[in-house]
């Protein structure tokens, strides 16, 4: 597959697809932050643009396994409860998916790496804010904020997951919350970075390729799920993406 991707010699193949194995584990487990670290890990070696592209079908795959565990009823209950914070984050995410083509490096880079560690850092504070009932107003908002990081980085967890948590949403319907509109924002990004060109004929094979480990990280992280301190573990997940957030303003600031 190196002939489609000339930069990608067997080694770099290797460690690209142990990348997608350890963010599948990742998101089987606390249900998200598989896009981060893939675009993270991945932007280690190669261009922002191609790592967004190869982070795209496992995304859209390991989000659809996830928001139909309890099966398409629950889900569609999900996309209505949910249905302000889905439409506007969608309209965000394919205008601003427009600017990757035109967007400098460092500033891609930026724009992944500072939410990232404001989420992460806020996290590890122990600051978690509570919202009392529905606010249509700031539901919008965040889903906004959400759709355009989404749009120019392909994550969009971060205030979706602090969003589901000032909310007080229980374990099992956050999870499953999270799959819903992960799910649909990744569909969203499919279509919109085919228009882009950021996914093409050559790009494709990267994301096809992570597409396996991946999936087999997810069911592998699902199975440890049960058994394991999950405080603990998301405590210790944050710290990694705070790491590997911290690597992405490196790029950003120092190249």
């Amino acid at each position: 597959m190196d002939a489609f991707i000339p930069e990608l010699t067997p080694a770099l193949w290797l460690s690209a697809m142990g990348i997608a194995l350890i963010a599948g584990i990742v998101k089987g487990l606390v249900g998200f932050a598989m896009p981060m670290i893939l675009v993270s890990g991945l932007s280690s070696f190669l261009s922002p643009h191609l790592a967004l592209a190869g982070l795209i079908l496992p995304t859209v795959v390991t989000n659809s396994m996830q928001a139909l565990r309890q099966g398409p009823t629950a889900a569609l209950g999900s996309v209505k409860r949910f249905r302000r914070f889905l439409l506007v984050g969608l309209v965000c995410l394919l205008a601003s998916s427009m600017l990757v083509a035109v967007l400098p490096a460092r500033v891609f880079l930026l724009a992944i790496g500072l939410p990232v560690v404001g989420f992460v850092l806020l996290q590890l504070s122990g600051w978690s804010p509570k919202l009392e009932g529905e606010n249509p107003r700031l539901e919008m908002g965040i889903g906004a904020f959400a759709g355009f990081i989404g749009g120019v980085s392909g994550v969009w967890g971060p205030p979706t997951v602090a969003y589901l948590t000032a909310l007080g949403t229980e374990k099992r319907e956050q999870m499953r919350i999270q799959g819903v509109i992960y799910g649909l924002g990744a569909v969203a990004l499919l279509v919109a970075h085919i228009g882009s060109g950021i996914l093409n004929a050559s790009s494709v094979w990267l994301s096809l390729a992570l597409l396996p480990p991946a999936v087999f990280g997810m069911w592998l992280g699902g199975l440890v799920q049960d058994r394991i301190d999950q405080r603990a573990f998301k405590r210790a997940t944050l710290i990694v993406l705070l790491v590997a957030g911290l690597n992405l303003l490196r790029r950003a600031l120092f190249g």
